[in-house]
């Protein structure tokens, strides 16, 4: 099993997510999230005052999934998270070496089904 983080913009997030559950994907989570990377900051404007906005909203997807799943899952994320701009994000992967069910002590990928 594989873990698959993924930062994307929020935006995207409708197309992301129509994506995965057409290819039975639908158990995941998701973070509102703050973040600097090569964007460069924007120039903001409060009541007059201008301001530096370092940071730029994000939403992080995490999954864990079947090694059998993993190229697919990235394919979908390659190709419906891109804009082609600077701040697309990034897609991080992580082996899991187990899973476990709490309400019913299930292990393994049938865990995260």
């Amino acid at each position: 099993m594989k873990k698959i983080e993924a930062i994307i913009r929020p935006n995207v997030f409708a197309d992301v997510r129509q994506a995965l559950a057409l290819h039975g994907i639908d158990g995941f989570s998701v973070s509102e999230i703050a973040g600097i990377g090569n964007q460069e900051g924007r120039t903001g404007l409060f009541r007059g005052n201008k301001y530096e906005m370092q940071f730029h909203t994000k939403l992080k997807l995490e999954m864990v999934v079947d090694d059998h799943e993993v190229e697919t899952l990235i394919e979908l994320l390659l190709d419906y998270a891109s804009t082609g701009q600077v701040g697309d994000g990034k897609i991080f992967i992580y082996p899991v070496e187990q899973a476990i069910r709490i309400r019913t002590k299930e292990k393994g990928a049938i865990a995260v089904r």
